[in-house]
């Protein structure tokens, strides 16, 4: 089976090299890179250019938005499996990628998902850790979603259910999983493991007026999908978001455990 991880990336030429390091680095052999640029003004282009060896497709020319990016992404994918490394985050090892493969070759799942931490931006600190766990019929109601850059699906679940969908600014993510998950059932698996490091901050989590609107686009989302959404499942769901810091609060909370190889492995808690 093939891979291909996809980048978007618009005017972020402070971490852009780091992502497609990390993707290059990695031990699984069939990999398609396909990087994303919505038209950067800044040093970006130039510093991709510098790595274009390591980029299997580059397009680069006005968008949308990120989610217009990333449909373009998919459109332009051959791999069996899609994941996305945002411009910003990198994997959590060397070997992420193989282990994630393993339990698509290994089993008939359509999707594999694994854990994530917050890190600052120059990967010295662990902020918070989004532990997934394992899915149920009733997760999503909880407040529960597998962290999105950490999510693996097959292409062909794109092409029979479709991509993310236009007209939600921050929570296209949210609405893609939901729908995934919820509302076509499709099969799941959880790889208890640390997948992605992803720097803090973030396109919904800039200002209180985007979390206003997200939770306008969560609530959508569900009636977009054909489903009742209360006001539980939304405070549930930030509350999850406030529990991420548990580890780290207590002297002795089970901070997560970076792999050895890990290119990153400076981090500390």
């Amino acid at each position: 089976m093939k891979i291909s991880i996809i980048t978007v990336v618009l005017n972020n030429e402070a971490t852009i090299e780091d992502s497609i390091k990390s993707v290059a680095c990695q031990t699984f052999q069939d990999i398609e890179h396909i990087v994303v640029d919505g038209g950067s003004k800044d040093r970006t282009l130039g510093i991709i250019s510098r790595h274009r060896d390591k980029i299997s497709v580059l397009l680069s020319e006005p968008d949308m938005g990120m989610y217009d990016a990333l449909n373009k992404g998919i459109r332009l994918a051959s791999g069996d499996v899609i994941g996305v490394l945002n411009s910003d985050d990198v994997f959590s090892s060397d070997t992420v990628l193989e282990r994630v493969m393993r339990v698509f070759t290994g089993g008939s799942c359509d999707a594999v998902y694994g854990d994530l931490v917050f890190v600052n931006r120059d990967l010295s600190r662990i902020i918070r850790c989004w532990k997934a766990g394992t899915f149920s019929a009733n997760s999503f109601g909880l407040g529960w979603t597998p962290p999105h850059p950490a999510f693996f699906l097959k292409k062909s679940c794109y092409e029979k259910y479709g991509m993310y969908a236009q007209g939600f600014h921050l929570a296209a993510d949210y609405e893609l999983l939901l729908r995934l998950l919820m509302k076509e059932k499709i099969s799941a698996q959880y790889l208890p493991e640390t997948l992605v490091l992803m720097r803090a901050g973030g396109k919904s989590r800039i200002s209180f007026s985007n979390t206003f609107l997200r939770i306008s686009e969560i609530t959508r989302a569900w009636k977009s999908n054909d489903r009742k959404v209360g006001m539980h499942t939304i405070l549930l769901k930030f509350l999850r978001s406030a529990l991420q810091f548990y580890a780290l609060i207590l002297p002795d909370g089970p901070a997560p455990r970076l792999p050895s190889d890990c290119h990153a492995s400076k981090i500390r808690r």
